[in-house]
Formats: C-alpha cells, structure tokens, sequence
C-alpha cells in the first residue's frame, strides 16, 4: 500500500508542478521591476523614462524602479540589461547612444543589439539640433556654414560626447556640407551649456530639449533642427533640409528593452502596458512638452521597433563611413 502511495504521488508530482507554474507565470509581475536607464538622472533619456515608468507602474501593478547606470556613453547600462537574467525583472530604457553609435564606434563591445535585446516599443525620439554661442552673429544655418567656410577648422562646436549619436549628427553635417570644425566632446549634454553660454565654444550639436531653454532665453539660439518637418516649438527655425542638406535627419530616441530570451508572454504583457500608456493624452503632452517627438503607433510595437532599431543602425553606419569614423 506505502509503495503503491508513493508511486502515485511520484506520477502526480509533474502534473501538480504544471499546474502551480502556470499561475506563477500569469501572476507577473510579482516584485518591482528594475528599469536600467544608462544615463545620468535628469537627462533626455531619463526624462522619457520617467514619463512613463509611473503609469507603466499603475497598470502592471508593481513599481518601475529607474537605476541609472553610467558609463561609456551608455554602454555599461546596456550591458548589464544585455546579461541579466531574461524574467521580466530586468530592463533597459534604450537610447541612441548605447543601441546605435556605440555599435559602429566603440570596439569590443561586449553585446550585440540584435542579438542581445528584444525591443518592446519606443517611447519617443529625440531631434537633434545646431544651436551657436548669442554673439556668433548668425541667425540662419546658411550663414554658420559661411563662417565654418571663412575659418576653416577653427569653429569650435560641442557634442555630449565623443561617439554619442550628436557626433555622429554633426559629423554628417560636415560631410554633406563639405565643412571643417572643430570638435569639442563634453561629458553629456548639461555639461557644455556653461561653455556655449560664455563663448568658450562657438556652437553645439544636442538634442531639442536640452536646447530649448538656453533658445528660449536667447542664451544660445537654435539655428536649425534635422526632422523632416518644422518643430511647432520651433516654427521659425528651418530644418537642415530646408537650409540645403537633402534628406539631412538626425536625432536619438527612447524605448523599452528586455533581454533577448524573455519570454514572448512576459514581453506581450509589458507592451500592452507601454501601449495603453502612451494612449494617455496626459502622457503625449508630457512627451511633447519636453521636445521630444512620439513614436508612430507602428514603431511602438515590439515588431515596429525593432526596424526602427535596424534604420538607425544603418544611418550611424553611413554617417561614420561618410566622415571616415573608424572604433577606436
């Protein structure tokens, strides 16, 4: 009778262990969720994260705790989301930093973004402008080109970094243009305003919402931003298409991640969060306000970021390869 018992128990023993995982799996998530953003608290990229990592907490039930986690222009954070385990727990706010330039310029890069991550949604993108020092005495791209021209190599223009997706911007701008400066990196994008204000650099290649108080306070104007159309928070600046550079865009982004391996129903149900919040008109005008440009309804889809993430990698390596970038 014991032996018979025992032998029940033992084939009883995979079903009751099937039973209990599935509502383990549909309870998720069942602890906070770590939301690795790989920039310092305050910039761009974490400002998009924190638009929506409070509703994104309110509809999963579980919060969405930021980590920034610096370094290597994003490439740390990155790869500690690339090597955490794929349950749902772990996740990275992708930028164009650590998903696009560092790929084409930083060597030995210790992941691989297609391999390494499944893409959830973008959140928005981020347009990259040219914004001069107030007594440069220009107030159109046409006329900054002029003086790139005139003192060829002297112009001292900013970036947050070397490698970040704005050297990648203005090292494009150049090729097209067929212009010299020279390159100033800073150590992000608040770090060069002081020097753009004073003049200790002549201009600055950053992302609109960095840009648009110092142009607001006419500290620093923007001379021209790279999107196919006007910004409406800037409807008297020309884009660099309208000043002469066909097809000249530019810009970084923010979007969710998960380690390649999650699982598909763990990634559908994170994305239905992203999806229902970024259907909030508080969040949109959250994501505008801030100068960002929203995802289009198909990018925020796991399918429609990852071509996305596949464009941009192609136009990081064509700017570096037309401005002779190599890894180093």
């Amino acid at each position: 009778m014991t032996t018979r018992r025992l032998l029940l128990g033992a084939s009883a023993a995979p079903m009751l262990a099937s039973v209990l995982s599935r509502p383990a799996l549909a309870a998720y998530p069942d602890r906070p969720i770590r939301l690795v953003v790989p920039f310092a608290a305050g910039g761009n990229t974490d400002i998009l994260a924190r638009i929506v990592a409070g509703p994104m907490s309110e509809r999963l039930g579980r919060p969405l705790a930021i980590d920034n986690r610096l370094g290597a222009g994003g490439s740390v954070g990155a790869e500690a989301v690339a090597r955490a385990t794929p349950d749902g727990y772990t996740l990275l706010f992708g930028a164009g930093g650590p998903l696009t330039a560092n790929p084409v310029l930083q060597p030995n890069l210790s992941y691989d973004v297609q391999r390494d991550f499944r893409p959830i949604g973008l959140v928005g993108i981020l347009p990259m402008v040219c914004q001069v020092r107030a007594r440069l005495g220009v107030t159109t791209l046409a006329q900054f080109i002029e003086i790139l021209r005139a003192r060829e190599g002297r112009v001292t223009v900013a970036t947050p970094g070397n490698g970040s997706a704005a050297h990648l911007a203005l090292e494009l701008f150049m090729a097209g243009a067929n212009v010299r400066a020279t390159h100033v990196p800073y150590r992000g994008g608040s770090a060069m305003v002081p020097d753009l204000i004073s003049g200790t650099v002549d201009a600055g290649f950053v992302e609109l919402p960095s840009a648009l108080p110092l142009h607001r306070e006419n500290k620093a104007p923007i001379i021209a931003i790279a999107t196919p159309e006007r910004s409406p928070h800037l409807p008297g600046v020309q884009t660099f298409i309208e000043a002469g550079l066909p097809g000249y865009t530019a810009g970084s982004y923010g979007g969710l991640l998960a380690p390649a391996g999650t699982p598909p129903e763990i990634v559908a149900t994170l994305h239905a969060a992203l999806q229902a919040t970024l259907e909030e008109a508080a969040v949109q005008s959250r994501i505008v306000e801030v100068g960002a440009i929203l995802g289009s309804a198909a990018q925020r889809t796991p399918a429609g970021f990852t071509a996305f993430l596949e464009a941009e990698l192609a136009n990081a390596r064509r700017a570096a390869a037309l401005a002779g970038l190599r890894p180093a």
